[in-house]
């Protein structure tokens, strides 16, 4: 059926119309502007469907500018009608989405509350020190494990809090490591999340959450009254595997019963959760960019709000 789909007039006009407009599905080579790596055509590693499937992704942050008469030259609507097709109204059996940056966001920002819990701990660094300190050693190479965040992942958050801050004092540790476990220190990124998550469930959607995290996420959603929004959660420390292996979006799919295919999955960052999901078999959206809120997320599905 997929080798079908993408051998129709209309997935052959909207190949050759991405191949025009989009820079990372291009023959050949292109760059990571996040990371400088470089990626191959992705029609080239993750097959037929999964290459028509992120044509629709490539293509959805240009809804907006383009209008409908975009979305017919560039074949989104020709994608929707095609998932119709297979699924009915409804679009995708799942949706997969990212915690932090998407469901939920840092009440605080992160070197404030560094500095303002260190205090009594003899840190001395501003905000912007610390800021400053912590992206050099978040960006270093974790060299204790192939995974940053094993188990409760204190070994890690330890060398980050120490290398930020300067101040190894276990106290301090302790105090902001528990902090993060708070709902203070936390809030949902849209205040309709809730309404929109139990219409999606009555409409037969299953929901899963999917994060690079370690196990607080789960003490977090409930803190937050959001972990029974979801049939079920896949954290990497549990899964041993960090986006954007795809082996967690998979697993996710798999607590779902679902197919990657017959699954959107929605996040903030287009290393991980974009290019992750696409390679797992995933349709994916980008959050800010190709989705703004989960209503909207419902409405491409399919589900009215």
């Amino acid at each position: 059926m997929a080798l079908m789909a993408c051998r129709t007039k209309a997935s052959r006009g909207l190949n050759s119309s991405l191949i025009g407009r989009t820079g990372f599905l291009r023959t050949g080579t292109s760059v990571n502007g996040f990371s400088g790596r470089i990626l191959d055509d992705p029609c080239r590693r993750i097959g037929h469907f999964r290459c028509y499937s992120s044509f629709s992704a490539a293509v959805a942050s240009n809804e907006r500018r383009l209008g409908l008469g975009g979305l017919e030259v560039l074949g989104l609507k020709d994608y929707y009608e095609y998932r119709k097709s297979l699924y009915g109204e409804i679009t995708h059996k799942a949706l997969l989405v990212d915690a932090v940056g998407t469901l939920l966001v840092p009440s605080q920002p992160m070197a404030e509350i560094y500095r303002k819990i260190g205090e009594k701990y003899g840190v001395e660094y501003s905000e912007t020190e610390i800021l400053n300190r912590y992206r050099r050693a978040y960006s270093q190479p974790w060299g204790k494990s192939r995974l940053r965040y094993v188990n409760d992942g204190r070994p890690f958050w330890q060398y980050i809090v120490s290398s930020s801050t300067g101040c190894s004092d276990s106290q301090y540790f302790e105090e902001l490591y528990h902090y993060y476990t708070t709902e203070e220190a936390w809030h949902l990124c849209d205040p309709d999340a809730e309404r929109v998550f139990m219409s999606l469930r009555k409409a037969g959607v299953k929901l899963a959450v999917v994060s690079n995290f370690d196990t607080r996420l789960r003490p977090v959603l409930q803190a937050l009254n959001c972990d029974d929004w979801f049939d079920a959660v896949a954290v990497s420390a549990e899964v041993e595997a960090e986006k954007p292996n795809p082996t967690i979006f998979l697993k996710a799919c798999e607590l779902l019963g679902v197919t990657p295919e017959e699954a959107v999955h929605v996040g903030d960052d287009r290393r991980n959760d974009i290019w992750g999901a696409r390679d797992a078999g995933c349709d994916a959206w980008l959050w800010g960019s190709d989705v703004h809120s989960f209503k909207e997320v419902a409405q491409r599905i399919g589900v009215q709000v």
